[in-house]
């Protein structure tokens, strides 16, 4: 933890002793109301601006910084020392801790890097962060849907399918190279000081973004990027992309943005690629960030995939995207391989949360067939895994649920392996979609 200074104004100790012993945020003043009139940097430190800050990054959970604080143990740490971490953030002696940093794996097998800062950090970005979105929300483009209040993904994808269906049949999919390592720390805070130009605000915001990144126990200097992670980063990317929003309009594209994800929609292939070609040296040139190659392309809408969907052939109808259901897949999996000893109702409780989970992203998919075979595949898991369960005892247990002495003899002697006898008619009707549903194994695909 950085070294807090236990000095704190007399003004300041008043305020404090004001306040409610109970409130999360103790020695928080009470701003007035209207608290537009005031600087900005003040209405970060603004009581209620602190309070919703405290309570997003208690929704958030996550991992404990490099300090090890969690965020359970924030409130009272916040109750014990806000005076003290308040004067610093004041007088401009905040120092923000580096974040640690963790590979996250990516369903391509590769992993992306991810800065978690401390608990006490994620608190202070989250209160500039609100300050910072609400100075420059009504200024974003309106085909701009990623980390915004009232925006979704889902957002994004039907403006994607309405352009499809408007006649633009083809996509310039664009990937940003590393977008958020790449960000340019002086373009970024020369754009952020156009819309939010208090100096004590920027200042603090630079120093989050050179805090530093601790790699195995050592700590690296940040001279560019925004490390993914804090609640900070995404108003950031925001505000270094609306440029590229803009200059989208400016030239009259149709598009929708979601992060550092792009599609812009076109009439032809020979448009997308002029397209891909002059976007791509404003990118580099102007925004200082790398298209990368290998993953962008002008291509037909259905053979690209956008925030997890793609569209049909036949009437651009939504379709979840081949590499999501492979992921949805692993999990599935690697909740039902055959070491985990678990009860087949503790399998299903625990599929249920994630399948559950899946369902509510990708539930507005319009082609259900892919989703129907994953019910189908799904059950077909579980059968093989308790059949795995069973061991010497199924024919036993093939009997007890009403197949015949052939079909369960035939069945449990046979040298096939679990998997393929997983899809026998035997195990089909002793295990039925009635047994699943009864379990409380939810479906993909509406029936």
């Amino acid at each position: 933890m950085a070294k807090r200074d236990g000095r704190a104004s007399d003004h300041l100790r008043k305020q404090a002793a004001a306040t409610p012993q109970d409130e999360l945020v103790a020695g928080s003043p009470r701003y007035p109301e209207s608290i537009h009139t005031q600087a900005l940097f003040a209405q970060v430190l603004e009581r209620g601006n602190l309070q919703r800050a405290l309570k997003q990054v208690r929704q958030n959970k996550g991992a404990p910084g490099i300090d090890g604080m969690t965020v359970d143990a924030l409130p009272e740490y916040l109750k014990q020392h806000w005076l003290e971490i308040r004067a610093q953030l004041e007088s401009g002696r905040y120092r923000p801790q580096p974040v640690k940093r963790v590979e996250i794996p990516k369903p391509d097998g590769k992993t992306r890097p991810l800065g978690i800062p401390t608990v006490l950090d994620r608190f202070i970005q989250q209160a500039i962060a609100q300050v910072v979105s609400a100075q420059w929300e009504p200024h974003f483009h309106n085909h701009s849907y990623g980390f915004r209040p009232g925006r979704s993904a889902h957002q994004a994808v039907r403006e994607v399918q309405a352009t499809i269906r408007a006649g633009y049949g083809w996509v310039v999919d664009m990937d940003l190279q590393a977008f958020f390592d790449r960000v340019n720390h002086d373009r970024l805070m020369a754009r952020l000081k156009s819309r939010c130009p208090d100096a004590d605000l920027l200042r603090l915001i630079n120093r989050f973004l050179k805090a530093g990144v601790s790699v195995a126990g050592s700590i690296e200097a940040t001279k560019m990027g925004v490390p993914q992670g804090g609640p900070l980063s995404p108003v950031l990317a925001n505000v270094v992309l609306d440029e590229l929003d803009w200059e989208l309009d400016r030239r009259g594209h149709r598009f929708a943005r979601y992060a550092d994800d792009c599609n812009i929609l076109v009439g032809s292939k020979r448009a997308g690629e002029r397209v891909m070609a002059s976007v791509t040296r404003y990118v580099s040139d102007t925004l200082r960030l790398t298209v990368n190659r290998l993953k962008s392309a002008v291509d037909r809408p259905m053979n690209r995939k956008f925030l997890g969907f793609t569209v049909s052939r036949n009437g651009a109808k939504l379709k979840v995207a081949d590499k999501a259901l492979e992921k949805l897949k692993d999990r599935v999996r690697e909740l039902t391989r055959r070491t985990r000893g678990n009860t087949i109702a503790k399998i299903v409780a625990e599929l249920r949360e994630s399948l559950l989970g899946w369902k509510a992203y990708f539930g507005i998919a319009e082609v259900l067939s892919p989703l129907r075979d994953i019910d189908k595949w799904v059950r077909r898991k579980l059968r093989c895994y308790l059949w795995k369960q069973w061991g010497a005892a199924g024919y036993r247990e093939l009997r007890k649920r009403g197949v015949t002495v052939r079909e369960a003899w035939n069945t449990s002697k046979s040298a096939h392996g679990p998997w393929r006898l997983s899809k026998t008619p035997a195990l089909a009707f002793a295990l039925p979609l009635r047994y699943f549903n009864n379990l409380g194994l939810p479906s993909l695909a509406p029936r």
